[in-house]
């Protein structure tokens, strides 16, 4: 078992580990093996205005939709926490929905949507933007559902019988008690808007592409290195992410909460 175990953890860190080798190739052309080893790709990338650019505009459309998402995803959690009307279950299955969609299906509708209405949005940063919102919440409702799982509604209860405020029951009792769930989905949710392609897609604009558009359309006419380099960039902020998440957050505690 412990076997099966390491060759599938192997198995998804392979492609990680080709496009580290891929970036960090010394010949002209994206191959694996590589022809040796050169940080040559990894300087073309730091020089380049296009992979720059799509790489900060990634990351400041992943902090705005980390915000958003983070105040409806813990908005939505504790509202199907605490409701007892019928069809809550149905409730959080449609939250929940765009996790079990494929992102094409969420993109191209989306994309359909904004053309139907005449809203003026599509393929702008405003319309990708709700995209990657409407992407990243349910990762943001799942996380805090867990923490507030395990939660006692009755200590926020005593505080109300204490003579506090709803508000401040809430901001002194109920949210320390779910900080971690809400700072690991605000984190997952940073790390689904960074990494989103299929959305991004359908909705964004020639003069603001994301990393993952950026790198797609580069590798459509020219296939270089330089896409694997900006990979390695990605991957080293997602990993960053993920690091910092399981130092904030005990991710397993609240997996086990939310089994409970």
């Amino acid at each position: 078992m412990l076997i099966l175990a390491i060759a599938g953890f192997a198995y998804m860190l392979f492609p990680i580990f080709v496009v580290v080798l891929a970036g960090l190739t010394a010949g002209e052309f994206l191959t694996f093996p590589p022809e040796g080893l050169s940080l040559r790709w990894i300087a073309a990338f730091l020089q380049s205005e296009k992979y720059l650019s799509a790489f900060f505009f990634s990351f400041r459309l992943a902090l705005m939709t980390m915000v958003v998402a983070t105040v409806l995803g813990t908005a939505a959690a504790l509202f199907l926490s605490r409701t007892r009307m019928v069809g809550r279950n149905a409730m959080r299955a449609f939250f929940l929905s765009p996790v079990v969609l494929p992102g094409v299906v969420i993109g191209y509708s989306l994309f359909a949507f904004f053309i139907a209405t005449n809203m003026g949005i599509s393929r702008t940063i405003w319309g990708l933007w709700i995209g990657h919102i409407l992407y990243s919440t349910p990762y943001v409702i799942g996380t805090v559902g867990a923490a507030l799982a395990a939660y006692d509604v009755s200590l926020e209860e005593a505080a109300r019988s204490l003579g506090a405020s709803p508000w401040r029951a809430f901001r002194k009792v109920t949210l320390p008690n779910i900080g971690q769930g809400i700072q690991a989905g605000s984190i997952f949710a940073f790390i689904v808007s960074f990494g989103q392609f299929e959305v991004s897609l359908f909705l964004s604009a020639p003069n603001s592409e994301p990393l993952p558009i950026a790198m797609y359309n580069s590798l459509r006419y020219k296939f270089d290195p330089s896409a694997a380099a900006a990979g390695i960039f990605a991957i080293t902020l997602v990993t960053a992410s993920v690091l910092l998440t399981n130092r904030l957050v005990n991710i397993r505690r609240l997996l086990e909460r939310q089994q409970d």
